[in-house]
């Protein structure tokens, strides 16, 4: 699989179709006015169809990520445009559509891993968009990160979170370019004892990161690539 497909989601899709928003009141009392009305968050509207989440996705990471200029890339490249996609991830809006596509891939594949996570900084506010989104549909998913470095203190760990040995796990990114980070996070959490199925990007700058981890075994699927925003790989 490669981008976001178009049938990924109609059992997600289920889970959220019945859910709304309840709607209470506080009376006041003595001479204190009413306070207004609060609306409740009990479980989320209904989801969208896949073309229109990743339609508003792709616009989202258009006018927000997309960054045109001259830029050297963690890969050590340099490219004529730059994706940040902790604009769109840390917004509200795009935290909720990253979450709930990510969500929808993780379910097309068969059967939710036990958890999701990557490398720190980049992959922590995936993560959390994507445990976030699982908790409010109700689906039993944890999350972990991956640290450059251990702790010099406590567990000293690599890999922190509620996982254990033997879980199967997604590891997520941001951006991917050629697969470093994926790799250094793959290579760490198997470590530990992880089982990594597959990598998951939310942005994939078609630079060699898919062919990279295909060598290692491990597929590589996107919510978007650059193609999405009209730029050939050649042009990065």
């Amino acid at each position: 699989m490669g981008s976001l497909g178009h049938g990924a989601s109609s059992s997600l899709n289920s889970k959220w179709a019945t859910r709304g928003v309840k709607k209470t009141s506080l009376t006041g009392t003595g001479c204190q006015p009413k306070p207004p009305n609060i609306y409740i968050l009990a479980d989320m509207t209904p989801s969208p169809s896949d073309s229109a989440l990743r339609a508003t996705l792709i616009d989202l990471v258009a006018t927000k990520a997309l960054k045109r200029g001259t830029f050297r890339l963690a890969s050590g490249r340099e490219a004529s445009f730059y994706l940040d996609a902790k604009q769109v991830i840390l917004d509200a809006q795009g935290s909720a559509l990253v979450g709930r596509a990510i969500l929808q891939l993780l379910e097309s594949y068969g059967s939710l891993p036990a958890a999701v996570g990557g490398m720190s900084i980049g992959a922590d506010p995936v993560t959390s968009a994507v445990v976030t989104m699982a908790g409010v549909a109700n689906l039993p998913l944890k999350g972990f990160m991956v640290r450059k470095e251990p702790k010099d203190h406590g567990t000293k760990r690599f890999v922190e979170g509620p996982v254990q040995p033997g879980d199967r796990v997604v590891i997520v990114e941001d951006v991917t370019t050629t697969g470093g980070s994926s790799l250094l996070a793959i290579d760490r959490a198997m470590e530990f004892g992880l089982v990594v199925e597959r990598v998951v990007t939310v942005i994939d700058r078609l630079a060699g990161a898919k062919e990279t981890l295909a060598a290692r075994g491990i597929p590589l699927d996107s919510l978007v690539t650059i193609r999405d925003l009209g730029i050939e790989p050649d042009a990065s």
